[in-house]
């Protein structure tokens, strides 16, 4: 065994140095995490160049302007996050077991129906002292929120690569047009939908493709719950634009050979306030980890 063998068999991940690392990751820059860490741009540089010399990796392919994780980078960005969450989770029972606070949280209907009994069972767990209080609504409507001040957090939809971003992006799905499996709905005129009111981003991805193309559509449901419109879609008694994850047994995705062109995909972003408590920024990386576990669960 050499040298080299046995200073990887004692090599420590520090956390200081994964909290940097991943300030980067999410924020694709050196500078803007030296802020978000309170360090020098070189005092950052210098740690993650250590962190891929003790790996053996390099983490982030750099370019003039831009920087991407490289795949062993994105693979210590799973682990570091969790690492990150864990070590809150520790000091919070342990260290500081009397952490408390409130989080105001927002999220769409869509998301909290489907990912956030978990979410919010697993973090109650983990941080009994943290209250969080949820908002449901419009992604639009929960982003004015933030700004009013009367949340700490949300989650919102939009579509993927938006002109003018907002938030962090914690994960992407394929939107698409779901039927009943053996249905024909599809096939009437005007067609027939099932959505949500103002304000969905799945909704206007769909009318503005159906617009585009001219076909003619009426509102056969509108719900701003997306169980509704699922039942809607298995009835047959409507087509709805809906994440890939929520086509069922029961229903097929619609394509080309039946007339619908792709709806390409939308972001689940986590937007904050630009200044956060303790709590906040735990709930944060709580949601972070979770909706990521969620998400490989579901693939």
């Amino acid at each position: 065994m050499t040298v080299d063998d046995l200073n990887r068999q004692r090599l420590l991940l520090d956390n200081d140095v994964l909290r940097t690392f991943v300030a980067i990751a999410e924020m694709l820059s050196f500078s803007g995490a030296a802020r978000s860490v309170s360090r020098t741009p070189s005092a950052v540089s210098m740690q993650i160049k250590k962190l891929e010399e003790q790996l053996g990796s390099a983490l982030f392919i750099r370019a003039a302007r831009t920087i991407r994780l490289t795949r062993q980078g994105e693979t210590l960005l799973t682990y570091a996050r969790t690492m990150l969450m864990l070590s809150n989770e520790a000091v919070s029972r342990l260290v500081d077991p009397q952490l408390t606070g409130v989080v105001r949280l927002g999220a769409p209907f869509d998301i909290s129906e489907r990912l956030f009994p978990k979410i919010l069972k697993d973090l109650s767990d983990a941080y009994p002292g943290i209250v969080v209080d949820v908002v449901v609504d419009t992604s639009d409507r929960l982003v004015n929120r933030i700004d009013e001040q009367r949340l700490d957090l949300t989650l919102t939809c939009d579509v993927a690569n938006p002109s003018a971003p907002r938030g962090e992006v914690i994960g992407t799905e394929k939107l698409v047009w779901a039927g009943a499996r053996q249905g024909s709905a599809f096939q009437q005129d005007p067609l027939p939908i099932a959505t949500h009111e103002d304000g969905c981003i799945w909704r206007a991805v769909a009318l503005e493709q159906l617009e585009r193309t001219g076909q003619a559509y009426r509102f056969a449901y509108l719900s701003p719950r997306t169980t509704v419109q699922c039942a809607a879609v298995v009835s047959d008694l409507a087509v709805a634009p809906l994440p890939c994850s929520y086509v069922t047994d029961d229903m097929r995705v619609l394509g080309a050979e039946d007339g619908f062109e792709e709806l390409g995909s939308f972001d689940i972003r986590l937007v904050g306030k630009s200044s956060a408590t303790e709590p906040v920024r735990i709930i944060a990386d709580g949601i972070r980890r979770l909706l990521e576990e969620a998400t490989e669960a579901s693939a």
